[in-house]
């Protein structure tokens, strides 16, 4: 072999093996740099300590809902649930309420967004329980949407809410089933599957519900934060913003706002079928209490009901597919 031919061999094996580090450092750069940008957007994620009523979450760093919603105002949003003439009197009260939320602040309820989008939630989620445990009519003592919480469970149950064929959760001998609550819970299998949400028992012992008020918001919060099934949003997640309509949605009318949280708690039982009153007096509800609460029914959102919605889960799909609605 020549000598310049040996020594191009040479130069030019020189030549790839500093382009192979040259090109394998920038590769490790860019992959640092790529841990580094994902380390560094880990760090902004900022995690805030609130005490006993929220903590170690990035929702803690909002104000939580004690900083914006007092007792005065509980008392105001619920006037006549002690009246003697409701049936609940004693029962229901601000700290209950403050002390279920304390396990549900933390993954955002009334903790997401804004001031006002967290009194928004807060006025959605009362206005549900208001409206499903209000004992007020059209001429009553302060109008209608003054009587919340004025039940803790139904009062004249015409069946036990067994479904035998449900195995997950089975029901327990001599034990019913029927609605109880803040936003009443009805079935074995609802209430199974809240027990297991809220670490409780509920299964064997639903009374639970209507001896402890705390439990009884929890609960419920933990039906307002939960999907019923997977790749569903909970009502929480069509309220704050969280979910994003998909083509089916759309086309079934669903958007975001305070009708989906109808949808998603109780599906066609309310929704789909026009302006009837069951649907109404919910929102009336919401609204009241945005009222009571300083924010303005004007501030209520779009998409405020559910009357031309097609339901998330039709009843008529097996309670073994589904978690019936309450």
């Amino acid at each position: 072999m020549k000598r310049k031919t040996r020594n191009r061999i040479i130069l030019t094996t020189l030549l790839a093996a500093a382009a192979a580090i040259l090109i394998g450092g920038t590769v490790a750069l860019i992959l640092t740099a790529g841990t580094w940008k994902v380390k560094m957007k880990e760090s902004r994620e900022k995690i805030c300590d609130k005490g006993w009523e929220c903590s170690g979450s990035k929702y803690c760093c909002n104000d939580t809902i004690t900083d914006f919603f007092k007792v005065y105002q509980f008392e105001n949003l619920f006037a006549k649930r002690n009246s003697p003439v409701a049936h609940a009197v004693g029962f229901w009260d601000y700290q209950a309420f403050i002390t279920a939320a304390a396990m549900f602040e933390p993954l955002g309820f009334c903790t997401t967004g804004g001031k006002q989008m967290q009194m928004m939630e807060l006025c959605a989620f009362l206005g549900h329980v208001g409206a499903k445990t209000s004992c007020g009519y059209g001429v009553a003592t302060g109008g209608p949407t003054a009587w919340g919480l004025c039940y803790n469970h139904e009062m004249s149950p015409d069946q036990s809410y067994c479904d035998t064929s449900n195995l997950q959760y089975p029901c327990v001998d001599g034990v019913d089933y029927y609605g109880r609550g803040a936003i009443p819970v009805y079935w074995n299998y609802n209430y199974g599957a809240a027990g297991d949400g809220i670490h409780m028992d509920l299964l064997h012992h639903p009374e639970y519900l209507e001896q402890n008020a705390t439990i009884a918001f929890m609960a419920a919060m933990w039906r307002w934060m939960t999907p019923m099934k997977k790749k569903q949003p909970s009502a929480h997640d069509v309220f704050v913003g969280n979910w994003k309509p998909t083509k089916n949605d759309t086309l079934a009318k669903r958007f975001p706002g305070f009708g989906a949280t109808m949808n998603v708690l109780y599906g066609d039982q309310i929704c789909g079928k026009g302006y009837q009153d069951s649907m109404n007096v919910i929102i009336s509800h919401y609204q009241y209490y945005l009222d009571l609460m300083g924010v303005g029914r004007e501030h209520s959102g779009d998409n405020r009901d559910c009357a031309e919605q097609g339901a998330f889960n039709p009843s008529y799909k097996k309670p073994d597919d589904q978690q019936q609605q309450s």
